[in-house]
């Protein structure tokens, strides 16, 4: 079951790279289209495709977590410490990638209609909302980090006694 499984997320995870790259290439392809359309604005293709490879890098990112952590480690046991890194490290580029989406947005919005103005923004309050988030988690995992660290360094001294004890009935 645990080899389905990593297959599984294998694939997903390639997916997910291969949807990132076409994200990329479609926006270039949109970009140049628009730029050599007459009486189109450079500065919108420009946006958009920016906007595309946001987008990309975030799609990007899940793919290389979930091959991380779900492929390449299986069901590896991991210390409290090194998952909260490794979700720290993803959460912040998906509210990278949130933050610079707004702006995009924002830009655009300015240039074509100021009333639209009320979309990027809620997409801001989103990012400032899920860093707030982010430095909640951080704060409150650091506290359980400590406890859990200690009961996950007595396991660790207790599977190396019955190995040692193990090794010594051979």
């Amino acid at each position: 079951m645990t080899y389905l499984t990593r297959a599984v997320f294998g694939g997903a995870s390639l997916l997910l790279l291969l949807a990132a790259t076409a994200l990329i290439g479609f926006g270039v392809k949109d970009a140049l289209e628009t730029i050599r359309a007459p009486g189109q604005s450079g500065a919108e293709a420009v946006l958009d495709v920016l906007g595309y490879v946001i987008v990309a890098i975030a799609v990007f990112d899940v793919a290389k977590y979930i091959f991380e952590d779900e492929v390449r480690r299986g069901n590896e046991r991991r210390s409290a410490a090194e998952a909260r890194r490794s979700l720290t490290k993803f959460l912040s580029t998906i509210v990278i990638a949130l933050f610079l989406e707004a702006l995009v947005v924002v830009f655009k919005a300015a240039r074509e209609d100021v009333s639209q103005l009320i979309y990027p923004t809620a997409l801001l309050i989103a990012a400032v909302l899920v860093l707030v988030g982010l430095g909640a988690f951080q704060r409150f995992s650091a506290s359980v980090e400590e406890k859990v660290g200690e009961d996950d360094e007595a396991e660790e001294r207790r599977d190396a006694v019955k190995r040692k004890a193990g090794a010594g009935k051979s």
